[in-house]
This record gives structure tokens, sequence and C-alpha cells, in this order.
């Protein structure tokens, strides 16, 4: 299977880490705090422990899964190669439909951070330009991803440190909790849309060298360096700000600096959210085209798109889809507050994961863990997110007969 790559295998382990820590430590953390504080307060790092045990769950299955199956799609190959064509066909189109609005936030973050009062067009070029970065090929994206990496690091680290010297860290946020129990888990089904990245790495399974060695391998490390980072950032906002201040914004971090009165710091938050945001952004259209890739190459969707560059061995035509429905999609609204569906069926998309992973028939404790890790998760986020979420998933089953006409 691996001789037969229909890509260009080109990214090696530290490649690959960086891939899924451009995912995973990006917008998320700049964005999703104030949601999860909204519903938990201080709770939300019983939240982010949870997020982040399901997260585990999900690795671990998606890495088995992929060091076997070490193709382009993700979760949608592996429920066809284990639990049937339909399953990976719903996984898949969870997936696609989710992410894609992802992709849309995404770029109208980085866009409200960057210059607010074009935001519209700034983000449409953002998405026509990372877009060009990816027709480029697989190496250009990990080069350019490895770069953002590096400059969002440096500003949370930035942030931890001028936290917790603003002179405001108080213990007693630490206890300022409400919601009780659905509150917590409302805000870890809300934080894993941080934590989700992870995946990019086996959707990519077709560009990876040694995948059976270099996938499993690459998602531990981005994994656990990602909890790692989350985690400090979180306490250190949390210690230097009530909790009712990061749920009162869309942009908490930077929040947390201004009340600490260190407004000259305040841009340095400012330019990691932006950056973080394009780093998601690329990322998201890699892993998004490689699904629609694959799911062209089986006819889920029209077998036009399964197409691939002659000389940069990349899904091109998929590519260039993915970039313009969100083009049109952020051209015409605003979707920033789309990360509670986003996260319904990404879950759903991992569920399937972890219910493939049974089927190997060993290690069943992670994987059993998973889909109701996954399950409670997804419905206990807020109704109007279920509801969406759910909707979307019917939908794509009523239009499955379609696909195997």
């Amino acid at each position: 299977m691996d001789a037969q790559s229909r890509l260009a295998r080109r990214l090696g382990t530290f490649d690959a880490v960086v891939v899924g820590l451009g995912s995973m430590v990006g917008a998320g953390i700049f964005a999703a705090l104030s949601p999860a504080a909204r519903y938990a307060g201080s709770a939300l790092l019983i939240g982010l422990v949870l997020a982040g045990a399901v997260a585990y769950c999900n690795a671990t299955s998606s890495a088995r899964l992929a060091a076997l199956y070490p193709e382009s799609g993700g979760t949608y190959v592996y429920g066809r190669r284990r639990l049937g064509d339909v399953w990976g066909y719903l996984a898949g189109s969870a997936f696609i439909v989710g992410k894609l609005a992802s992709c849309a936030a995404m770029a109208l973050t980085f866009a409200h951070y960057a210059a607010p009062s074009i935001a519209r067009p700034l983000a449409v070029g953002a998405v026509v330009a990372l877009t060009a970065v990816n027709l480029a090929g697989i190496d250009k994206t990990a080069g350019l991803t490895r770069v953002i990496v590096a400059l969002v690091l440096a500003a949370l680290a930035a942030f931890v440190v001028v936290a917790l010297a603003g002179g405001t860290v108080d213990g007693s946020h630490l206890t300022d909790t409400h919601g009780g129990v659905l509150g917590a888990l409302r805000s870890g089904g809300i934080l894993f849309f941080a934590f989700a990245g992870y995946a990019r790495i086996a959707t990519l399974g077709e560009e990876v060298t040694d995948p059976a060695r270099t996938i499993p391998r690459a998602i531990a490390v981005a994994l656990g360096l990602t909890v790692a980072i989350y985690a400090v950032v979180a306490v250190a906002a949390l210690l230097a700000a009530p909790p009712s201040l990061l749920a009162s914004t869309q942009t908490p971090l930077r929040a947390v600096v201004r009340a600490g009165s260190l407004d000259g710091f305040a841009p340095v938050i400012q330019v990691g959210a932006a950056v973080a945001s394009l780093g998601v952004l690329l990322s998201l259209l890699a892993g998004v085209s490689r699904t629609v890739f694959a799911m062209a190459a089986n006819r889920h969707l029209p077998h036009a798109l399964a197409a691939v560059h002659e000389r940069r061995r990349v899904p091109h035509r998929a590519e260039l889809l993915v970039g313009g429905v969100v083009a049109v999609v952020v051209a015409l609204t605003d979707i920033r507050n789309a990360i509670g569906f986003s996260s319904f069926c990404v879950l759903f998309y991992y569920a399937v994961a972890n219910a493939s992973a049974l089927t190997l028939r060993r290690k069943l404790l992670v994987p059993a863990a998973g889909v109701v890790g996954c399950f409670v998760l997804a419905f206990t986020l807020p109704l109007t997110s279920v509801a969406v979420g759910a909707a979307a998933i019917a939908a794509a089953a009523l239009l499955y007969p379609l696909t195997r006409s």
C-alpha cells in the first residue's frame, strides 16, 4: 500500500509533528476560552482535562488505524474499511461540513484580529493565498507551518509571562465556578474544538514517509505538547483574570493583558492570534481537501475531484473546490460562533474512528472510552449546536443512496 501512494510522501516525523501543532496550537486557545468560561467559569479547567482525555483516546485509535491504512482521508477510510461503506461516508461528510465551517471561522478570526475594518475582503484574501500555498505542494505547506508555529508559541509564551507579571494574579479566580457538571461537560465539548487538529496528520496519510512509524509517533508528540501548552495558558489566564472577564469577550487573552494595565503587550497577543488563525486555516484547508479527494476517489463525491496534479502530486481540484467554498462562505456570512457545531460534527467523526478501532479486537479500553467520551461531549453541547450538527449528518445520510447509483 505504501508503494502505491497516489500522492508524494514528503513529510517526516518532525514535519508531521509541526503540522499537528499548527492544527491545534492555534486560534482555538485564543477564542475557545471565552465560551468555555461562560458555561463553566474556572471549571473550564475540568473541561480542558476532559477534552484532552477524549482527544487522547481519539488520537490513540487514529494512530493505530493510520498505521494499518496510511491513506488520505483519515476516519473516512477507517470507517469504510472496518465498519462498512456508509459509516465511512457519514464520518467523511461530518468532517467536511464541520471543518468547512471551521475554515470560514478561522479566516474571519484572522481578519478581525488583523484589520477589523476590512475583515471580509482580508479573510477572502487569506483563503486564496493559503490555498495557493497548499497547491504548491505539501512540503510548502509544512514549511510555512513551521514559521507559523514558532511565532504562535512565542506569542503564547509572552502571554503567560505578561499575565503572571501584570499584578492581577489572584488564586480565588480558580474557585469561581458555575454550571455544575453540565457546564464542565459543555466547556469540554467547546474546548475539544481546539484539540481536533491532530487528525490532520492522519488525513495526510499518503504524504508521510514510513507512515506505520511516523503517524503514531507524530500524533502522540503533537497532542502531548498541545495539552501541556493549553494547560499552562489556561491556568495563567484564570490566575490573572476572573472567568467573567474571559466570558465577556471574543478576545479573552487580549482582555487579560489589558486588565493587567499592560496594553503595550496587547499587539503581541493580537499578532499571535492572527498568525495562529492562519496556521489553523492552512492545515484545515489541506486536511479537508484530502478527505474530499478520498471520498471522490470512491465516488462518494464527483470523481473528477480525485484528480492529482502530475508534477506537484497534490489533489489540486479538491484543493480548489474547498478554497472556493470557504471563500464564498466568508464573503457572505460571519460564522465565527460555529465552534459548537464544528465540535459536534468532529466528535461524531471521532466516535466512528474509535468504533473502527474496536473492531481490531485488542486494547479495547481506550477506543471504548473514546466512543463514550465523544458522545457525552457531543450531546452536552448547547442544544442549537446539537440540533444543527445532527441535521447536517442526517442530511448526508439521506443523500447516501445517490452516491451508489
